[in-house]
């Protein structure tokens, strides 16, 4: 099953930032405990007395509860977070759910999300945004299309009907430049993240989720080609683990403490992709219209877009200039100042 809805999840998310009312309230990272002690809720052992106090810390994901999330259920039923004196309040995304809106309105003082959106927050409308790691190396969106008529690099796209989401047009338009490929030669028409036209023949390719998608074309009986756009000139970093600078300030350490319970649930999750996603078909996954199948395929396909030599949530220099480029390029004022690796460095 793909993701219906994915195309009204970043139009919501750009409309929302849009508006300068979201940036009316300032967002401070707090601790939701019910206690008056400044977010500290105690636990108590069996013998009656306290036990060592945790900070509450609520988390907004970037969708509803897939694989795309995994390390961080792990980390919650192991005890990760527990171990670094972390209450984690863990809250699903969905097609309504604007992760930056939530920074802002104090929902959640920590949130999953795209670089692009973030940072064209950040310029456009003085968003107090800071990146502090990213869950994906590579985004996973790219072009998608079936093994009886691929398209294996961008030149193979002129001539053809490409299928591309509203919130993705930018990125597209990149990477055909960058490449080479005159615009006018390739058909572009709107996608709502549903692959039947591509599957009918109605369409040649479509950006979309190539960690996902391509199990519900097999599951029709399809076979699968398809390339990342970050391979092809627009290496963006996704599920971008971002704060405000508020929340930076006065919460330092409780972040960090987070990085390294969540880093060691996705260090858990690969060690073998396959363990994790049936443990969780009852209780994170239950409800979603999805198979436990679909969440195995896409855990074991987004490992070498989230695994890295430093460490899951790592950002090299290198990979942040990638990304700063990538974003002027579409017109997007990044700069170096937006990301922050300082924190990553103490774990």
């Amino acid at each position: 099953m793909n993701r219906p809805g994915m195309s009204r999840r970043e139009m919501l998310r750009n409309m929302a930032l849009g508006g300068a009312a979201l940036l009316g309230a300032p967002a401070l990272l707090e601790a939701c405990g019910s206690s008056s002690s400044g977010g500290s809720s105690a636990t108590t052992s069996k013998s009656g007395g306290a036990s060592t106090a945790k900070q509450s810390l609520s988390m907004q994901s970037a969708w509803v509860n897939d694989a795309e999330f995994i390390g961080y259920f792990i980390a919650i039923t192991n005890g990760y977070y527990d171990a670094e004196g972390i209450k984690l309040n863990f809250l699903p995304g969905g097609p309504d759910v604007v992760p930056e809106s939530s920074l802002l309105s104090k929902k959640a003082p920590l949130a999953l999300t795209s670089p692009d959106t973030t940072i064209k927050a950040i310029t456009s409308e003085g968003a107090p945004f800071v990146i502090v790691g990213t869950q994906f190396q590579k985004s996973p969106i790219g072009v998608v299309s079936l093994a009886k008529k691929p398209i294996h690099e961008p030149k193979d796209l002129i001539g053809k009907t490409l299928a591309v989401p509203a919130a993705n047009t930018l990125g597209v338009n990149a990477m055909l430049k960058l490449n080479g490929v005159d615009k006018s030669k390739v058909k572009i028409v709107p996608y709502e993240f549903d692959p039947t036209p591509l599957i009918k023949g109605d369409i040649d390719a479509s950006i979309d989720f190539t960690d996902d998608v391509p199990f519900t074309i097999e599951q029709k009986g399809e076979k699968v080609v398809s390339f990342l756009l970050y391979d092809y000139g627009y290496p963006l970093f996704n599920d971008t683990v971002t704060v405000t600078k508020d929340a930076l300030k006065s919460n330092r350490d409780l972040i960090v403490k987070w990085l390294r319970a969540s880093r060691k649930g996705w260090n858990e999750n690969y060690k073998d992709t396959t363990v994790y996603p049936p443990k969780f078909a009852n209780t994170y996954f239950k409800g979603t219209g999805r198979t436990i199948a679909n969440e195995l395929f896409f855990n074991n396909a987004a490992k070498p877009l989230i695994d890295a030599p430093a460490g899951v949530f790592s950002m090299s220099e290198e990979a942040i200039q990638a990304n700063i480029k990538a974003l002027v390029d579409t017109g997007i004022k990044a700069t170096r100042a937006m990301f922050d690796t300082t924190l990553l460095a103490e774990i």
